[in-house]
């Protein structure tokens, strides 16, 4: 909060957060709700609801999702049982409510940064945010590169800012700051503003890459040339002056430099220590020679000192000219760091780890935590991103080694993408087949696995949402010797459910009663209700009391039919609403 009595809450994106769901939403939460790395899941849990319920106790239904959010796990929450689409909707919303109602207590500045990086669960909150602010004490501020597009320009209380180059007189002032009023830097001025256009970031970059090479001298508060105009270099960019930058900083602060550009935007000085094996002394002395140059900059943080690059360029292209092989054992040695610094919060840092590993040689660390990662999203209805972290852990894998290991892991990437990708492409996309085919003959391979029911599963609910009902019953059948071998109750419900539904619609209807009663004598609510998700968000009974009164219909017993779809409304209106 700041002294004009405005809350700012500020985040961004970075450049590959586009992977990454709601990356910076979680930045902001953290912020709003003051917790740090070192709260444990209970001083988490006390931050937030402390908060949300001072704030206002009719926002305590907004809990469960801001829980989820964060990773916070809830026993018996309806959350993890919704529908995905409706659970980030309510998620989203949950959010925007506690904003709004802020926005009442006093007025709110939220800020994101680099839109060009956002990913598309942040991106939906943006658009929750902008169709909500119109009437609210809310000031959202963005800033992005050109290639980014939004659809907010129709509103009224939209006003963009476009970030033109200083004009003539205004970076004649600002170069005057920056060199003073000498007659003699007014050529230089000149020669500057014509190179620059005007770029602000590359002026200022320009005049730091003259006082590098040593063309310009400070004495005091006097700027003087040390070289004739026509002899100094300018490189045509400000790619090119920070590249040039870069290479002129003795040996061991640029490789600080290009090692922190690995790291990250923001770093931390402990993650730095953990990095780079220099002494106290030393690390600080050239952190300080990388702040007088202006590469980065310290910001305030509780607890760690904590630094900034100046620039997303600046961090680019210091990053971009690490050599390959070094750039795979910085990102190595910054997700090793991450483990052990971390190592009581990983989930924490899951996105930062699949981001690291996944550019070292470390296979292994890459595939574990891309499908970390990927249950992360999972959890939180990030399923475009969950797609994207199982098939870059999957891609990994199948370069290695044939093995009974590897089998195995792949069998349970397999298994956790088939879903999101049922989610984001639809039940019956040929990437749902590949991937189920796929399941089932590694689970062969593999053996007595009880991993070959989910693959089952999932494969008969490809083929019966695609209308191909006779491979859907005879997996099924299969599923079903699966589940009473087993004797797992949760397998037979869902056998018995499928099988129910898959009947009916061939016109088996004697059998598909005698699996709808056989699912209704063997459910437990406490057992089962677990399972809505698998469901659309129904319960499993529930959805299978409407199933029976339309084969009860069918088989020309209309009151009983009436019954069954009775007991199907009641039932659903004794749960919580999802």
């Amino acid at each position: 909060k700041n002294q004009s009595g405005w809350m700012v809450l500020e985040t961004f994106s970075v450049s590959h957060g586009k992977a990454s769901a709601f990356l910076p939403v979680i930045d902001l939460l953290w912020s709003y709700f003051e917790i740090t790395s070192d709260d444990d899941e209970r001083k988490r849990r006390e931050k937030i609801n402390g908060k949300v319920l001072t704030l206002d106790r009719s926002l305590e239904d907004a809990l469960p999702y801001l829980h989820a959010m964060l990773g916070l796990s809830d026993a018996n929450s309806p959350v993890a049982e919704m529908e995905p689409q409706a659970r980030k909707r309510r998620s989203l919303e949950a959010i925007k409510r506690i904003l709004l109602r802020e926005s009442l207590n006093q007025p709110l500045i939220v800020i994101f940064e680099d839109l060009h990086w956002i990913d598309d669960e942040t991106q939906a909150l943006l658009n929750l945010l902008a169709d909500s602010i119109a009437n609210a004490k809310i000031l959202l501020l963005v800033n992005y590169r050109p290639e980014y597009s939004h659809q907010w320009g129709s509103k009224t209380y939209y006003t963009q800012l476009r970030l033109d180059p200083l004009g003539k007189e205004s970076a004649d002032e600002m170069l005057s700051a920056l060199l003073g009023d000498g007659a003699e830097m007014a050529q230089l001025k000149r020669v500057i503003i014509e190179r620059t256009e005007g770029n602000p970031f590359f002026m200022e970059e320009t005049v730091q890459v003259l006082l590098d090479e040593g063309a310009l001298v400070r004495d005091g508060s006097v700027t003087r040339l040390t070289r004739p105009l026509g002899e100094l270099k300018i490189p045509p960019t400000v790619q090119g002056i920070l590249a040039a930058r870069i290479d002129r900083l003795p040996s061991a602060e640029k490789d600080l430099l290009q090692t922190l550009a690995v790291i990250g935007r923001e770093f931390p000085l402990s993650l730095i220590s953990a990095v780079i094996p220099k002494s106290d002394d030393e690390l600080s002395r050239m952190l300080n020679d990388l702040q007088l140059g202006e590469f980065i900059y310290e910001q305030p943080a509780v607890g760690d000192v904590e630094y900034i690059f100046k620039h997303a360029l600046t961090q680019e292209v210091a990053y971009n000219s690490v050599l390959m092989e070094r750039r795979r054992v910085l990102h190595d040695r910054a997700g090793a760091a991450i483990e052990v610094l971390y190592a009581d919060h990983l989930d924490d840092r899951l996105a930062e780890l699949a981001h690291h590993f996944a550019r070292s040689a470390n296979a292994s660390k890459a595939i574990e935590y891309l499908g970390r990662a990927g249950g992360r999203a999972v959890e939180r209805s990030a399923y475009v991103e969950a797609v994207s972290h199982f098939s870059a852990a999957l891609e990994l894998l199948r370069a290695m080694p044939h093995s009974p290991q590897r089998a195995e892991r792949e069998l349970a990437l397999l298994l956790a993408l088939g879903p999101a990708v049922q989610v984001t492409k639809g039940w019956s996309a040929p990437e749902a087949e590949a991937v189920y085919l796929r399941a089932r003959e590694l689970c062969r391979e593999v053996g007595e696995t009880p991993q070959l029911f989910p693959a089952l599963f999932g494969l008969a609910a490809y083929y019966a949402v695609g209308g191909e009902y006779k491979p859907a019953r005879e997996i099924m059948d299969e599923c079903l010797i699966l589940a009473q071998r087993s004797g797992d109750s949760n397998m037979l419900v869902q056998a018995y459910h499928q099988l129910g539904w898959l009947q009916t619609c061939t016109g088996e209807l004697a059998s598909a009663r005698q699996s709808q009663d056989e699912l209704i004598t063997r459910y437990d609510s406490k057992k089962h209700h677990s399972l809505a998700h698998l469901y659309g968000g129904d319960d499993p009974a529930v959805c299978c009391l409407g199933i029976r009164g339309l084969t009860l219909w069918l088989l020309g017993y209309p009151e009983q039919a009436l019954q069954a779809a009775g007991a199907q409304c009641a039932s659903r209106s004794s749960y919580p609403t999802l």
